[in-house]
């Protein structure tokens, strides 16, 4: 698959570099597009005509705004998982009585919007190999959007036992509010490499 990741910082390159390790054909769009040893950079614009699935990877507090700005008949159809947390300049949630992935779905009607892979370090997010069983959470109004984004989840090494679908895109408040309990429990332990795990 062709993936198209919004964004050139950790997240971009963490996620990209685990997927083009899976098979996938990565490419990073950028608004200031630069060389890269490891990715094809495109534009913004580029990246979600050329993209399969595209990823947004871009700063949560900017990503509404880059998006919505482009000429979004492009991803008309496509899956976008929106992996990123929206807060504010004081680690504050930005949309405290609803979520990114909500308010790019509400902006982007015709887009697939899926939430994911934001509520751990996102080494433990590519690879959660490195600590011990833990969960990743899956939140989407369209089912088939879900299960492509599963489908990349199983690339990064998540087994079915440990995706949690929560159901529809209102459910990702949830996982975007995770980011204050994430913060306080890194003050805690010092160290960014643990994760949450729903056992039943």
């Amino acid at each position: 698959m062709r993936i198209a990741v919004l964004g050139t910082g950790m997240v971009a390159h963490t996620l990209g570099g685990a997927w083009k390790k899976a098979g996938h054909d990565v490419v990073l769009g950028a608004r200031d597009v630069a060389d890269d040893p490891d990715f094809q950079v495109l534009t913004l614009q580029e990246a979600i005509v050329t993209g399969e699935l595209v990823v947004n990877a871009i700063t949560g507090s900017a990503a509404l705004e880059a998006i919505t700005g482009l000429d979004t008949s492009a991803m008309a159809g496509k899956t976008l998982l929106d992996a990123t947390n929206a807060l504010t300049e004081t680690n504050e949630l930005l949309y405290p009585n609803s979520s990114l992935a909500e308010r790019l779905q509400a902006a982007l009607p015709d887009v697939r919007v899926v939430k994911s892979l934001n509520t751990a370090a996102i080494q433990v997010m590519a690879d959660p190999t490195l600590i011990g069983p833990s969960s990743v959470f899956v939140s989407g109004d369209d089912e088939a959007a879900k299960d492509a984004v599963k489908r990349l989840l199983h690339d990064l090494g998540w087994s079915d036992e440990a995706i949690v679908d929560l159901g529809g895109v209102t459910t990702a408040r949830g996982p975007e509010a995770h980011i204050l309990l994430f913060f306080e429990t890194i003050a805690v332990l010092k160290d960014p490499m643990f994760n949450i795990h729903v056992v039943r």
